[in-house]
């Protein structure tokens, strides 16, 4: 039971050091930043398939990241950061706002997702689903498809 403590300690300490690197807007910071939601967001997947046991901790520590990295994303994008990034479509600058408000969405649900916190496979999964329909909404507009 420790080990579950254990790993959403780490989970919250790595989120917090997140928080701490600055939003320099570099390649690597937003790459950092989209792995640590792909990865909270794989644990919930993990779950919501039934490849791991459901697990209040994890769901908790998932939740949380993608919160606050959805929110502080579009920090990785001020007014210093690389805009010349091959890996950035320019209709991220020329609508900024609407990229703004697609990560607030996705940060918001899932802290509303957290406080009411999914009990069970089948309510991680549903939670999991609107979720990645604010992802899939947000790299339909923004995500540069790769070949």
């Amino acid at each position: 039971m420790k080990w579950k403590a254990i790993v959403a300690a780490t989970v919250l300490a790595g989120v917090a050091f997140g928080s701490v690197v600055a939003a320099d807007g570099t390649h690597d910071s937003r790459i950092a930043v989209m792995k640590k939601v792909g990865g909270a967001a794989g644990a919930l997947g993990a779950i919501a398939k039934g490849d791991k046991p459901y697990d209040a901790d994890v769901v908790k520590a998932a939740l949380t990241t993608i919160a606050e990295n959805a929110k502080a994303f579009p920090d990785h994008f001020g007014p210093n950061s690389e805009k010349a990034d091959a890996e950035v479509n320019p209709k991220v600058w020329d609508n900024f706002d609407d990229f703004k408000a697609k990560a607030n969405k996705l940060s918001s649900d899932a802290e509303v997702a957290l406080a009411q916190l999914p009990a069970d496979k089948a309510s991680v999964g549903a939670t999991l689903k609107t979720l990645g329909g604010n992802c899939g909404a947000c790299h339909q507009a923004y995500r540069i498809k790769k070949d």
